[in-house]
């Protein structure tokens, strides 16, 4: 049986948030069988447990924002991302602000984490959303079309296209694939910084927001370069790093997929938009598990490899 999966034991971390700027701890719990992930806000004075949805994300701007009535959490896709990434099933997420924690940027720093407190199975049954016909979403049109898709695949894979008008991301590459089952979530994805331009950043403090950002936890570029001293992590990080968000952004389903997703421009509002559209097709999907680990797609039974 392929089995789902949580912590060994709890870790901490401490940050501040990227738009809020506000401090910010977290203990990631492990969790029993058919938890899923759970956000529980507990610097309310009744702490308040959101678990994850694509019903459950309430603002798209600028990140991915989940709710449970007046409670919010900001900023989820990162920590999600290396959810996914390392086929986390079941995990409780104490948290004492309204923003997930930045770190360094990416989810490398997630990673690290979870790996350190241990991941173990469980005995129950993983299960995943195994899409069976293409459904797919599109906004714009001509220089302003954008759009994301999931189509039939026996695995999890993930193929997404920028453009920019912008002479520094156009010199980096602008499509990248990447298949879960390759093991290489930790090396080839998760080191991949959110980005900005300049203009962007200035505007958006004038604005209160992006108070906690900065050149050690995003990679920041004015007109004409890289302002980080140690320039790109990867020459193609822009896109890698849209492929970590979107995989946060889709895990926010509450179950792994089992499909190909592709996209050109979509961000997180055209993800769960994407999400809801699939989930409103009964038609398009199932839910399976796999009692026969030899059934599953290549790789899915082995732990996620380290760096």
């Amino acid at each position: 049986m392929l089995r789902q999966r949580t912590l060994k034991s709890l870790t901490k971390a401490v940050g501040v948030g990227l738009h809020g700027g506000q401090r910010v701890e977290l203990t990631l719990r492990p969790a029993q069988p058919d938890t899923g992930i759970v956000f529980r806000r507990v610097d309310l004075p009744v702490p308040v447990d959101i678990p994850v949805s694509a019903q459950a994300v309430t603002d798209t701007r600028l990140a991915s924002t989940i709710s449970s009535g007046g409670a919010k959490v900001h900023t989820v896709e990162h920590l999600m991302s290396a959810c996914a990434g390392l086929g986390l099933d079941n995990l409780v997420v104490d948290i004492t602000s309204e923003e997930v924690p930045i770190l360094d940027g990416s989810s490398a720093s997630f990673v690290f984490l979870l790996q350190s407190a241990g991941i173990e199975q469980q005995n129950a049954p993983r299960r995943f959303i195994r899409v069976l016909r293409t459904v797919e979403v599109r906004e714009g049109e001509g220089a302003n079309l954008k759009w994301a898709r999931l189509d039939p695949y026996h695995g999890y894979k993930l193929s997404f296209e920028i453009e920019f008008a912008h002479r520094v991301v156009n010199s980096t590459g602008q499509r990248y694939e990447f298949d879960l089952s390759s093991g290489h979530y930790s090396r080839d994805i998760a080191r991949a910084r959110t980005f900005g331009f300049t203009k962007d950043v200035e505007m958006m403090r004038a604005n209160g927001l992006s108070l906690g950002g900065g050149l050690d936890n995003a990679i920041v570029m004015d007109d004409y370069r890289v302002l980080n001293s140690e320039g790109l992590r990867y020459d193609d990080e822009i896109v890698k790093h849209k492929i970590l968000d979107a995989m946060g952004d889709l895990y926010l389903v509450g179950k792994p997929l089992l499909a190909a997703y592709s996209a050109f421009r979509s961000g997180h509002a055209l993800n769960n938009k994407l999400l809801r559209a699939l989930l409103a097709d009964q038609d398009a999907f199932e839910v399976v598990s796999f009692a026969d680990e030899r059934e599953a797609p290549a790789g899915f039974a082995v732990p996620a490899r380290a760096w």
